[in-house]
């Protein structure tokens, strides 16, 4: 409890910056501060440095109202923080501080006031992504833990038991996740890389990987359908001499762990150059299909005969490999740019939508049921899910849907309809990207897992939550620490319908961005 007392405390500043709280240091000895309903006393008022635009807080607050595990190092002008799964460094006059271990910039550094230590909110914060209610008109701030850690406490696994939950990592053929670099035409190294980074991903607690076979049309697994990969031997259409799915298959089960074949179903090249193109491709195959948008092919989800030739590809793996479920990414239509399917909605709408868009919302649906019966009809212990993207509907466009204010949107922009796969029950789970920060503004990953659970309360479809340790390190708001990730899987734990989670991607597990792995082991673990 000392910890977590800590932690909410200490996101004050958070809540107070991003809000953008205009309270003066005149005013700040009006801030009231409450801890799960108890005011929290001190003799030093937090108060705003409005040149900086962060709000300092007492150290005694952290360590007495609190309870965090803050010590003070008269000596060395330094205070060490002690988090649940981050330990905190900073030295009065300094403009940096350490965080697990790396140096990190500060807009302020640590004051004293009064003889009192005086701790930068919003730097801390951003590290243990504390929930915070900022009341204006009352200067009020409402600290709250129900939402962090279970109130209960949690019942310990079996040893050797395997965990129900979801920890899984997307692992891309596209983006260098596997086959690595240095490894095409060389079956040695190809099968040596994937066993290297599955066993990395099992130390670390991940229990189920969700590979990519399909990126543009081609396979990762012989097809009668659709060409070979080419990033297994550098030419498309070209045997790689052995059966990377079944070695996959049987290595990933060899460890307990989770089979789940990823398929991108729509996209069919990432260029518009057809030149190294195999002749069994399906722009090649069936050029009346493909729709060019943003520089690259698609294939068009309009045509009847094209969607029932991509679930026929698709069910090869269900039929032939001893795989855990089938998965599906977010590409449908592509955003933000110009489809040219009038053609089709002319020829198979026959007057039953009255607008475009309604059509190919119709069209991804009839998709994602039919896929669906068809891998249960086949496999029926195997999952069917869906990863859409992150936002269904911004609350400006639909009263119903989530506040945010994304540019892009599943419904209107992807022509996905989630909530109608949820209500329906065509999919076993949906694991929508939720790529943002507990404090991106636009889009908050707090706010978009509340909608989410909401859509799926009282159905049969579980909610596993996409997480993007891509973002690491980046400049976006929020990623300059690893316990941005640990902080969204705690605030995970109040749903019981969030059966898992699943990162992007394996490479950014594996390669420990700002220490992720060890929090994340030591997460599991515990």
């Amino acid at each position: 409890m000392r910890k977590v007392k800590e932690c909410l405390a200490l996101l004050l500043v958070v809540f107070l910056v991003l809000q953008g709280a205009s309270i003066s240091a005149a005013s700040s000895s009006e801030i009231t501060i409450y801890l799960d309903g108890s005011q929290l006393k001190t003799d030093v008022a937090p108060y705003l440095k409005p040149k900086d635009n962060v709000t300092m807080v007492p150290l005694r607050v952290i360590s007495e109202g609190i309870g965090a595990s803050a010590k003070w190092n008269q000596a060395a002008k330094t205070v060490n923080i002690q988090g649940l799964y981050t330990s905190i460094s900073l030295t009065n006059g300094k403009t940096t501080g350490i965080v697990d271990g790396k140096t990190v910039n500060l807009t302020t550094s640590v004051e004293i006031i009064k003889g009192r230590v005086m701790v930068p909110l919003r730097f801390v914060s951003e590290h243990l992504g504390l929930q915070v209610t900022w009341n204006q008109s009352a200067k009020t701030i409402k600290l709250t833990t129900t939402n962090l850690w279970p109130a209960d406490p949690e019942i310990p696994s079996v040893p050797g038991e395997p965990s129900s939950e979801i920890r899984g990592a997307w692992i891309s053929t596209i983006n260098g996740d596997w086959p690595k670099s240095g490894s095409t035409k060389n079956i040695a190294k190809q099968k040596q890389d994937f066993i290297k980074e599955l066993d990395s991903l099992e130390s670390m607690g991940i229990n189920s990987v969700y590979v990519q076979l399909r990126g543009a049309s081609d396979a990762i697994y012989p097809s009668a359908l659709v060409p070979w990969n080419k990033v297994l031997t550098g030419t498309q259409g070209l045997d790689p001499g052995y059966d990377p799915v079944a070695f996959m298959v049987e290595e990933v089960h060899k460890r307990g762990m989770e089979f789940h074949a990823w398929f991108n179903p729509f996209r069919a090249n990432t260029t518009t150059n057809t030149s190294a193109l195999a002749a069994n491709h399906v722009i090649k195959q069936h050029p009346e299909w493909i729709v060019t948008a943003k520089n690259q092919m698609y294939i068009n989800p309009g045509i009847p005969e094209a969607r029932q030739h991509i679930i026929d590809a698709i069910m090869e793996v269900v039929n032939n490999y001893d795989i855990d479920g089938v998965h599906l990414d977010d590409y449908f239509y592509p955003s933000n740019t110009t489809f040219n399917d009038s053609a089709a909605y002319k020829k198979y709408n026959a007057g039953t939508f009255k607008n475009i868009d309604d059509w190919r919302r119709d069209n991804i649906n009839r998709f994602v049921q039919s896929l669906g019966q068809s891998v249960k009809q086949s496999k029926p212990s195997a999952e069917y899910g869906i990863s859409p993207f992150g936002v269904w509907r911004n609350i400006a466009k639909d009263p119903t849907g989530s506040n945010t204010k994304a540019g892009v949107t599943a419904y209107d922009d992807m022509y996905a309809d989630v909530r109608t796969w949820i209500k329906e029950g065509w999919v076993d789970y949906v694991a929508p990207q939720i790529y943002w920060s507990m404090s991106f503004t636009a889009a908050r990953y707090d706010v978009l897992v509340d909608w989410w659970a909401n859509e799926v309360k009282g159905t049969d479809v579980d909610l596993i939550i996409g997480h993007s340790p891509y973002k690491l390190g980046t400049a976006e708001v929020g990623w300059q620490t690893s316990e941005e990730i640990m902080s969204q899987l705690k605030y995970n734990e109040q749903y019981e319908d969030i059966t898992g989670s699943i990162f992007f991607s394996s490479q950014y597990l594996t390669k420990n961005p700002l220490g992720l792995v060890q929090a994340l082991t030591s997460y599991y673990t515990n």
